[in-house]
């Protein structure tokens, strides 16, 4: 088809076209000599709806777009817009800008997260989490952002206490959230880190984020006087194996009890004395021993890490048995220690007279089986925090009745779907409770009235099961199929943003863990290996105060600092600071892609944010010119190498390597030996590194050797090293290289460059020879070539002998005084340093 298309365009008619007018190969047959901007408009909108047919034929890329959440509520509000109509604009918009790029992705795969036959089967795995008890609502207290005017997950707020988003001072709040009970996963998850080699500092960050995995909680029942308050209370146990040993349950001063809706929080206020251990009449029947202890609240503001509930054990803790026995407590001893220091157990029940190591594996074990706690985890993670006090976003599908308490919504009245409201602002509470019709309905289970969650989920969870459903993206009656999942998961390599690497990356690995424990897929790790790239980052203006982000245009340059125009005669801010950011709608430093493009070309954009640093490395937009105009010339050198292949087969010759002389016979073995090179370098950085700054630097330095050689008529090197450069730009100047290979038909083996196989490296290259030839220099000049067995190359007493021996020596060294003998660890070389 390509042939029958390039003899119609061959045809009279299109030659008749005037010489001054610039022309372009592929659709004219004539050959423009330089690669000028016109030119290159030109090359990319002929060959960008070839190239990006022929991908949609070869390559699988799925593309999604994360559409729920903050940003886009807040975009939409702050234009008086509906944020389903601001976001679907949107998504129409940046697939236009990706296809703008020749980024070429299987529309036909594309998910959505915003829209319903998406957030239908997020809303499946919900249930899926609250069935199995690792979804759940309690009072806690959060972490609310007062200008997003919701709460965020631990995640959420940076080291300093700012909200990720926006930027504000987090502030406490004691509210009725949801949350999913990741902690029962901690220990897998932290131990399944080390199956991921290749997850670098990402896998130290995550560990780092769980913590060490050295304790468990138990499940507590509260009681006053003996009867039942229906309060349920999870307390840590740094050593689960002396739970039998407990003396009582401590809890701080800031706990929910004391301060919430809680219906012991009059007994604890009651007992509460400031800067004490205040002993109270609330007990806390351990639903896993069956024992009772005294609740305590404790003198202290904080415990270990986030810990708000811990058990009191004196048998293993000095600190506890203080505390025991200021109060006037009893407990059981449940350590013997024996004579060589070994402790075993005691008065536990069944688990006596096992070592301590022995009952920690038996207790937590037996605990989690009666579904009582037992799971390993650290004094620092916390439960993930979901609910988001905000419109756009999953509903939670749970309906709350007086007589059922919450319930979840059958499956097969899913999607429980977001109602239009006629205005959002984004403020006080959350927004879908002024939406009566929708939230009035009838219980699931009992058929009374009952009403619905409010709260939406956040917009972590939507993108924690993603990559299952680009496998079955079209799937009516569930999320997907299990035998698609395990064909084309886990994912070989995962591409994403460093600031995912506790966040996204770690919500992902709990989901995946908890589908393969439902048997939805085979695998518990969802990604295998992990690039993480980072940021192109735009210049940032806030205001120092506030941190409100300013526009470029609210901003007075003129003075010696930068400082918030003033509007309508007043001054309206103060001082501005600068810094580089995440380019975000929100900041005012984003870049539309599509006037980088009109400016410098599709090509170009790629190579530079290619060229500009390694992957894992931020990029500054407009800070790294040098890279940008590196790869502009290196472009036009390309070009270059083809037109003067070109004009030396213009006669129709064919090389003729008999007629190369020994001198040329040398140049052309210098060019396939850095043809094999670039391809074994090249290669590495693209399926093993991922250093492509380094393999466009390797591909240049393949281009400077083609540009000075002279072995343009009978050289069969050239001509394979030029396809070989060519074949290896296509996928980065995918436009480019596919002009460059039509107008040098000598190149072609049959389709255009992005059919062909990709370069390999000549096998005797590979082959390692008995002898290498080393140059020998005196002083710093060349004197002559001596050949050494290369099993001796490295080894400079020995190569110093050798020299010596030859003829070479002889003439030059054996009546010299040598100082001193330096052989090159890089190249064949030894120099000599001798006296004048």
């Amino acid at each position: 088809a390509h042939t029958q298309r390039r003899g119609a365009l061959l045809s009279p008619f299109l030659h008749q076209i005037s010489p001054r007018s610039r022309t372009l190969f592929s659709e004219t047959g004539v050959w423009e000599k330089d690669y000028r901007t016109e030119t290159r408009r030109k090359v990319e909108e002929w060959w960008h709806p070839r190239i990006m047919a022929q991908w949609r034929k070869d390559v699988l890329n799925p593309m999604g777009w994360d559409a729920f959440g903050l940003p886009a509520e807040n975009a939409a509000i702050e234009r008086g817009l509906d944020p389903e109509d601001w976001t679907k604009s949107n998504i129409q918009s940046m697939r236009e800008q990706l296809d703008t790029l020749g980024l070429c992705f299987n529309w036909d795969r594309e998910v959505t997260t915003c829209l319903p036959d998406y957030y239908r089967w997020t809303q499946y795995l919900f249930i899926k989490l609250f069935e199995a008890g690792l979804a759940y609502q309690k009072e806690a207290v959060v972490n609310w952002d007062p200008v997003d005017q919701t709460v965020l997950a631990d995640e959420q707020v940076d080291e300093n206490g700012h909200s990720w988003r926006s930027g504000a001072l987090v502030e406490q709040k004691l509210l009725t959230q949801w949350f999913i009970k990741t902690t029962n996963y901690a220990k897998p998850l932290l131990d399944a880190l080390q199956d991921l080699p290749e997850w670098y500092g990402v896998k130290a960050m995550q560990a780092n984020w769980i913590g060490e995995c050295t304790g468990c909680y138990f499940d507590f029942k509260l009681k006053v006087n003996g009867k039942e308050t229906g309060e349920t209370l999870s307390a840590y146990s740094s050593s689960p194996e002396t739970v039998y040993g407990a003396a009582y349950l401590a809890i701080l001063p800031s706990h929910r009890l004391l301060h919430g809706s809680s219906s012991v929080r009059s007994a604890l206020q009651e007992a509460f004395q400031p800067g004490r251990d205040s002993l109270t009449d609330i007990t806390a029947h351990n639903l896993f021993t069956g024992r009772e202890v005294p609740l305590v609240i404790s003198h202290k503001e904080t415990f270990d890490d986030y810990l708000d509930t811990v058990v009191g054990v004196p048998d293993c803790n000095e600190e506890d048995l203080s505390v025991a026995r200021a109060l006037n407590l009893s407990w059981t001893s449940v350590l013997k220690t024996h004579e060589d220091g070994t402790q075993t157990l005691i008065n536990s029940e069944e688990f006596s007279g096992l070592t301590r190591e022995q009952a920690f594996n038996s207790i937590t074990q037996k605990a989690k089986e009666q579904k009582v706690g037992g799971y390993l985890t650290s004094s620092k993670l916390r439960d993930w925090l979901i609910s988001r006090q905000r419109y756009w976003g999953t509903p939670i599908p749970v309906v709350h009745c007086g007589s059922c308490g919450p319930v979840a919504v059958p499956e097969e009245e899913l999607p429980v779907t977001l109602p239009k409201l006629p205005s959002i602002t984004g403020k006080g509470a959350s927004p879908l409770e002024a939406a009566h019709d929708w939230v009035n309905c009838k219980c699931p289970r009992c058929k009374g009235p009952a009403r619905r969650e409010t709260d939406t989920m956040d917009t972590f969870v939507d993108s924690a099961w993603y990559y299952f459903r680009y496998t079955d993206p079209h799937n009516a009656y569930r999320p997907f199929e299990r035998h698609l999942a395990d064909h084309w998961l886990p994912v070989d390599v995962y591409i994403g943003g460093k600031e995912h690497a506790v966040m996204h990356l770690y919500y992902a690995r709990f989901l995946c863990h908890f589908c393969k424990d439902q048997g939805l897929v085979a695998h518990r790790e969802p990604f295998r290996k992990l690039l993480v790239q980072g940021l192109i980052k735009g210049q940032t203006f806030k205001l120092a105060g506030s941190g409100q982000y300013l526009k470029r245009e609210e901003i007075n340059f003129t003075g010696t600092c930068c400082v918030h125009r003033k509007k309508e005669g007043l001054e309206i801010g103060g001082r501005v600071e600068v810094t580089w950011e995440k380019m975000s709608k929100s900041k005012h430093n984003g870049l539309d892609p599509q006037d980088v493009v009109q400016q410098y070309g599709v090509d170009t954009v790629r190579l530079y944010i290619l060229y500009a640093a390694p992957p894992e490395q931020d990029i500054l937009w407009n800070a790294k010119t040098d890279a940008l105009a590196g790869v502009l010339r290196w472009q036009s050198r390309l070009w270059q190498l083809v037109t003067k292949l070109r004009a030396a087969r213009q006669l129709g010759d064919v090389p003729n390597p008999r007629l190369l002389k020994k001198k040329e016979l040398a140049e052309a073995k210098k060019i396939w030996e850095n043809k094999n090179y670039a391809i074994q370098e090249v290669t590495t950085h693209f399926t093993e590194d991922f250093l492509f700054n380094a393999a466009i630097s390797r591909l240049m330095g393949l281009t400077n050797t083609l540009s000075v050689s002279v072995l343009l008529q009978h050289s069969v090197e050239f001509e394979e090293a030029l396809a070989a450069l060519v074949m290896m730009t296509a996928p980065m100047a995918p436009h480019l290289a596919s002009e460059l290979w039509a107008g040098c038909p000598i190149l072609q083996h049959g389709g255009d460059v992005l059919q062909q196989s990709w370069p390999t490296v000549d096998p005797e290259y590979l082959e390692v020879p008995d002898f290498v030839e080393l140059s020998v220099l005196i002083n710093n000049k060349s004197c002559g070539m001596v050949t050494v067995p290369v099993q001796v190359s490295k080894d400079t007493s020995r190569v110093q002998q050798l020299v010596l021996e030859s003829p070479v020596g002889q003439k030059f060294l054996s009546e010299r005084n040598i100082k001193r003998a330096i052989l090159s660890p890089r190249t064949a070389l030894i120099n000599f340093l001798v006296d004048e």
